[in-house]
């Protein structure tokens, strides 16, 4: 399925990237018999289940109805509930069969520390077998994760370590970097490594498509399933496509994720997305792309609008995606079409379930926001008149910008560079908060605590949405981007976002207090 390095030593200290090339042997229509691999068939649920990790695996397929019915879908679209595992999502599968292969090598034994980076439903999966077997568990995962998922790792005992979101996975800040450096310094731990692991693929292979196919008599016609460590596509369709020769396989991959094909697809103004679980910055040893039919790019905020509807986490981009394929694809009556739902509603209360969060990003419709309008609701940011704010350049000391901060009344000062870019932020409460510690010295440049965790919005915002931001930001940087060329080439031409103004809640209220009268 996928190499696994060898060695008297324990091949999870043994480092490798996550994106090499795979040199698994498999090919379709290879027997088990000619396999390397150990396989486990899929076994009915006992009655009265010994441990809860009997309770992973043979999730159920429903039938999706009003939905389809809604969008004129006119052939069967199934969905793979994978949210009844134990933990709560299709990781839980790998995470255990992961810590099972890796027992029965000889590899490693309860007391051993297990550290593993991840989104979170990894991570979970991992520390409920860790709980369950006895293994100290040490999560690393990067800070947009939702804080449900947190909350659950701690539940089970997990030590939770979190990294940058905008770090580079081979960058030594990123959740894969960290986690190499825990390993390298903690005595007996291991990275079981989802990215290269072939019991990822093996999970899948021997039960998620075993399970599909059982339940299908054999006769499917359209699988679709997002792409993040790649593990359950590969898996998946290696089984579905030696009994199903003629099924097409969809992946789905976010914008600003790099891992569809080809890479013309994958072109995007930006590297962020806020969907879960899905997509990376790199294609992980375990994706094996070539067994996909055809990527569809999924964005935010149709995936969000989707979960919304299903109720149903990060599932919001396959099902969108599944409707838009089986459509072009023409799928009919009597057909069928399987869609993989990687998790629940659990690790997302506070974010796509919230009307706040949604409209902060600009992923709600009009007609579904809550809040009352007012006159003011649907004008534009830039009806505030907001003035050109005060900046800093990086070498600026603190104590230069406290005094300027103080001069002219501000809490908090961008940071751009010469050509007005914008950097970063400081606050005189985060100055002084760092002063206090003895972290930096006033003569430090501003540059050494500048940060980037900040709402930034367009011109074209709305009020109302700017409101929602005020309700938990002291302020938001309004932005718009400006082309400049460094080389004087029209070729070379680049977009930098630029400074608009800085809004506040003071600046709002003032706003609707001067026009109130007239309107």
């Amino acid at each position: 399925m996928s190499e696994l390095n060898g060695g008297s030593e324990s091949p999870f200290r043994q480092w490798k990237r996550p994106d090499l090339p795979s040199k698994c042997t498999y090919k379709l229509g290879m027997s088990l018999d000619e396999s390397p691999h150990r396989h486990v068939p899929v076994t009915p649920k006992p009655k009265i289940m010994p441990n809860i990790l009997h309770n992973i695996g043979n999730t159920p397929l429903v039938r999706i109805n009003r939905i389809t019915e809604k969008d004129g879908i006119e052939c069967e679209v199934l969905a793979k509930c994978e949210f009844f595992n134990s933990g709560g999502s299709v990781k839980d599968r790998i995470g255990l069969r992961m810590v099972e292969d890796a027992e029965a090598k000889k590899i490693i034994k309860p007391g051993d520390v297990l550290i593993e980076p991840t989104s979170g439903n990894t991570g979970i999966g991992l520390a409920l077998a860790a709980a369950v077997k006895g293994y100290r568990c040490i999560i690393v995962m990067p800070e947009k994760m939702s804080m449900e998922k947190v909350d659950v790792l701690r539940a089970l005992g997990a030590e939770i370590v979190r990294t940058p979101t905008a770090a580079a996975f081979d960058s030594p800040e990123s959740h894969i970097g960290v986690a190499r450096r825990l390993m390298e310094e903690i005595p007996n731990s291991h990275i079981l490594d989802q990215y290269r692991n072939a019991s990822n693929p093996l999970a899948h292979y021997d039960g998620t498509a075993e399970e599909i196919l059982q339940a299908c008599d054999n006769n499917v016609d359209m699988v679709v399933l997002g792409a993040g460590t790649g593990g359950t596509l590969t898996g998946v369709a290696r089984k579905i496509k030696d009994r199903c020769p003629k099924c097409k396989i969809i992946g789905v991959d976010p914008v600003g994720s790099i891992i569809a094909e080809p890479d013309e697809l994958n072109k995007s103004d930006t590297t962020f997305y806020e969907v879960e679980g899905v997509g990376y910055d790199f294609v992980p040893t375990v994706c094996e792309r070539k067994y996909v039919d055809k990527w569809y790019k999924s964005r935010d905020k149709e995936s969000f609008t989707m979960a919304r509807r299903m109720i149903r986490g990060s599932c919001g981009s396959a099902m969108y995606c599944a409707l838009q394929a089986c459509k072009d694809f023409g799928l009919k009556k009597g057909q069928r079409c399987v869609v993989i739902l990687p998790d629940s509603v659990r690790n997302y209360m506070t974010k796509f379930l919230s009307d706040d969060w949604m409209s902060q990003r600009d992923f709600l419709e009009v007609e579904n926001v809550t809040a009352t309008k007012e006159w003011w609701w649907n004008l534009r940011v830039s009806a505030l008149e907001l003035q050109a704010p005060l900046t800093v350049t990086p070498s600026v000391t603190l104590q230069d910008s406290l005094d300027l901060l103080n001069k002219e009344g501000f809490d908090q000062v961008p940071v751009v560079d010469e050509s007005g870019a914008i950097l970063g932020m400081v606050t005189v409460g985060n100055i002084l908060a760092q002063m206090v510690k003895n972290k930096v010295k006033p003569s430090d440049p501003v540059s050494k605590i500048m940060y980037k965790q900040f709402k930034m919005v367009k011109m074209d915002v709305t009020l109302g949405q700017l409101s929602r931001m005020l309700d938990t930001d002291h302020f938001v940087l309004v932005v718009h981007d400006q082309r400049q060329s460094d080389t004087g080439s029209l070729g070379s031409m680049e977009k930098k976002q630029m400074i608009f103004g800085i809004a506040t809640r003071i600046d709002l209220l003032n706003f609707i207090a001067s026009h109130e009268g007239s309107q």
